[in-house]
């Protein structure tokens, strides 16, 4: 998207005194807030008025860094006045920015371009799920200490103070300050362009984008976006941290088990991914299955008959086809991905930031973390394929190069499916039969014994149970 030509001079140059001078919002005193104590009612009326008391992921909690007061009266009416002359120069490229950045929580746009960029770069689904659960814990818990910061102060919206201020969008149902747009922004692309070096410059002039929009629709001030920016960015430091101490940098050493009855391949994907650093679970073993049955076994014998003896359908083909190359390990991530904007979507919750952040990391961590569990378990056991076992069998499509208990669909898809199923209860049984479907089409396609999907099921549902006991935290507040 083009670049907005005020960005940087609303972010960095137009707002009050304090800011000219070059004060943070997080660290040096400002002017004592203007607000009148809103009633009951108003509360009542308010999006997730105690999201500010909701459990974060990296911040001890949601006051950690509360910021300081917003600008007095006096300097607000100085903020009115600019945002009149912003008014008044709304063209079609500003309304243009405004519906693009309007469209979705304040999360939406950053998942879309995250998600891009991860296929852009061919990563691999458990990469793209390590970086999608970084960023969206930096926002959710930066939207966590905004909320925090709007309900402490309970700024009036621009419109609200001068109702003679003509906005281009109605004004959310949440105190101006800070930026609920700017907060996820700074906290965003700083992750981002942890994650994307080479893209920074690009990640921070979205961010500035993003902040300044709404200023230029009339609903923040310029001072609401300064503070959500470096909001936003201090959470991301907290999960900048995080990432560099997550273990994914880890080397491999080892070897492929040379023994019989073992998988056999060369280079295979991501072995150390396993022992990389979960979110709910306490180590990438906490939900590790039992042994696999011995390949010499009667149990393997049995399951190598139940994959072998299967009958294909069309119908069982193209699905099998579907989770494979329509969604498959390497696009698992943007197909869930979608399932949730289109959630959030329809249930509403583009309208609730707080509700729509939460959503955001609640699944990516359960895509991560299931990852991680399902790792632990391939190279742990370094199971046997079915062509590996009966060289004469011919699977649907080329097996994916790592060991095969437990299979990877049913950890990831079981475990989001679950999740998004307790986040949106009415398409529970659509929701959780996807994910049953994305774990028989491996079977369906013969990459996969029985006893890897049911393993693979188990830790998927251990992974949602987990996840899910975070989000009835938050529902209790």
């Amino acid at each position: 998207m083009k670049s907005n030509p005020f960005a940087t001079s609303l972010i960095g140059g137009i707002v009050v005194a304090s800011m000219l001078a070059g004060s943070s919002l997080l660290a040096t005193p400002m002017f004592t807030a203007a607000a009148d104590a809103p009633t009951a009612a108003d509360i009542s009326s308010q999006i997730e008025p105690n999201a500010g008391k909701w459990k974060t992921w990296l911040l001890k909690s949601g006051d950690q860094f509360r910021l300081l007061a917003p600008p007095n009266k006096a300097a607000t009416a100085d903020e009115i006045r600019e945002l009149k002359k912003l008014a008044s120069q709304r063209d079609a490229e500003v309304l243009g920015h405004i519906a693009f950045w309007n469209t979705g929580a304040p999360s939406y746009r950053w998942n879309e371009f995250l998600v891009s960029d991860a296929l852009k770069h061919n990563q691999h689904w458990l990469i793209a799920a390590r970086a999608l659960s970084l960023m969206h814990a930096a926002i959710s818990d930066a939207t966590v200490a905004a909320w925090d910061s709007k309900y402490t102060y309970h700024r009036a919206r621009p419109s609200e103070f001068d109702p003679s201020l003509k906005t281009a969008l109605p004004n959310p149902r949440s105190p101006s300050y800070p930026s609920e747009h700017a907060v996820a922004a700074g906290a965003a692309a700083a992750v981002l362009a942890y994650l994307f070096p080479d893209e920074a410059k690009r990640f921070d002039d979205l961010a500035h984008e993003a902040a300044t929009t709404f200023v230029q629709a009339g609903v923040q001030y310029p001072s609401d976006a300064q503070a959500g920016l470096e909001l936003g960015r201090k959470v991301a430091e907290l999960a900048i941290t995080r990432g560099k101490a997550d273990g994914s940098d880890a080397k491999w050493t080892g070897s492929v088990p040379t023994e019989p009855g073992h998988w056999t391949g060369t280079n295979p994907i991501l072995p150390m991914a396993g022992t990389w650093k979960p979110w709910v679970l306490k180590s990438g073993d906490e939900l590790r299955p039992p042994p696999p049955p011995k390949f010499d076994s009667p149990e393997e014998a049995a399951d190598l008959k139940a994959v072998e003896t299967y009958s294909r359908t069309p119908k069982s083909n193209a699905d099998a086809f579907f989770w494979e190359y329509a969604v498959g390990g390497a696009r698992a991530y943007w197909f869930w991905s979608e399932q949730l904007n289109k959630k959030l979507m329809e249930y509403r919750l583009d309208n609730d930031p707080p509700r729509a952040a939460r959503a955001y990391v609640l699944v990516n961590i359960a895509l991560y973390d299931a990852g991680v569990a399902c790792w632990d378990g391939k190279y742990t056991y370094w199971a046997i394929r079915p062509f590996q076992l009966d060289p004469t069998f011919k699977p649907l499509f080329m097996t994916p190069n790592h060991p095969s208990y437990p299979a990877a669909h049913p950890c990831t898809s079981v475990a989001v499916a679950h999740v998004l199923a307790g986040l949106f209860p009415p398409d529970a049984d659509a929701l959780i039969a996807m994910g049953e479907d994305a774990s028989q089409s491996r079977l369906w396609a013969g990459i996969h014994f029985p006893s890897d999907i049911k393993a693979g099921t188990a830790i998927g549902q251990g992974v949602a149970q987990r996840v899910l006991e975070q989000a009835r935290i938050d529902k209790e507040q």
